[in-house]
């Protein structure tokens, strides 16, 4: 008889000649006698319905399939259909087999962010969960994606300016070796903008795309977008009008009369700063300057 094996199918992707594949590995069984597999691979192509890509006996522990653009895409979810995998003997079959699906995609982690406007930089990871190929391009072989920002706005207001700032506008996925669920992996910080507008609680879209891929693997997926809420903090004000009356962050006040060019606010954390313009508004009857310029950085 045969003894019963303990099969535990795993999928996990590999470059197979350039090009992306997925493994299903499982138990080896025993030596004796000869048995043969046969693996049956699916993907969902709905919530709830499965769609077979391929079917194979094979007295190996491991079967492949290849992620072509076509049959099995990005995105797609690879899982077995009852029976994933049968042990064919002429004593009788074995039970079948499941394993748990493979998600096959970009992944931002984390998936969603919360912010505040308090000028926190916050990192963004993507992640590529099958191996980068770039078949006839060995030595420039990247993966380039596009980001873009959205604001979402509230369900009452108009959509405006994107709530957040990235630190660079694309990304560069490169090969290596796959660990720990990731073969390739990029970081872009996030950060809330300082609007000086108590609009609220917002939320943006963070988007990525693939610029010009040459694989079709790549080229026909859409990766998921990354939901950023960036929280409303108040902000100061400083102000100079009139002749000028000036009221600083802090709600000091003062006059200024005199006549030239001043500094009226410079950060000491970033290269910021206001410089105002006074000039001669008074005449003959009164010593009085008004604002007519201003240049800030």
């Amino acid at each position: 008889k045969l003894a019963n094996l303990a099969l535990q199918p795993a999928i996990t992707p590999e470059l197979v000649q350039g090009r992306v594949h997925l493994k299903c590995s499982y138990s080896p069984p025993p030596p004796e006698p000869p048995v043969q597999f046969r693996v049956l691979w699916s993907r969902l192509s709905s919530p709830g319905k499965r769609e077979q890509i391929q079917q194979e006996t094979t007295p190996q522990t491991f079967s492949y399939v290849e992620m072509d653009g076509a049959n099995l895409r990005l995105g797609d979810t690879v899982t077995p259909p009852p029976p994933a995998a049968q042990v064919t003997h002429p004593q009788g079959i074995q039970p079948p087999s499941q394993t748990s699906g493979l998600f096959s995609y970009f992944q931002f982690l984390p998936e969603s962010l919360e912010i505040a406007e308090d000028g926190e930089e916050h990192v963004l990871t993507v992640l590529s969960t099958v191996p980068i190929a770039c078949p006839g391009q060995d030595d420039s072989c990247k993966i380039t994606l596009q980001l873009s920002t959205e604001d979402l706005g509230k369900s009452s207001q108009v959509p405006g300016p994107p709530d957040i700032v990235l630190s660079a506008c694309r990304v560069d996925l490169l090969p290596g070796p796959c660990s720990g669920g990731s073969c390739a992996a990029a970081r872009v910080t996030v950060t809330a903008v300082t609007d000086f507008a108590q609009d609220g609680n917002r939320v943006s879209r963070l988007s990525a795309r693939p610029a010009a891929p040459g694989d079709a693997l790549w080229r026909a997926y859409t990766p998921r977008d990354v939901k950023v809420t960036v929280r409303d903090l108040p902000t100061g004000n400083c102000y100079s009008f009139t002749d000028p009356h000036i009221i600083t962050f802090d709600g000091w006040r003062y006059d200024s009369h005199k006549i030239g060019t001043f500094l009226l606010s410079r950060s000491e954390s970033r290269a910021f700063e206001v410089h105002v313009r006074q000039w001669d508004c008074g005449g003959h009857r009164s010593a009085t300057a008004c604002n007519c310029g201003v240049a800030a950085r």
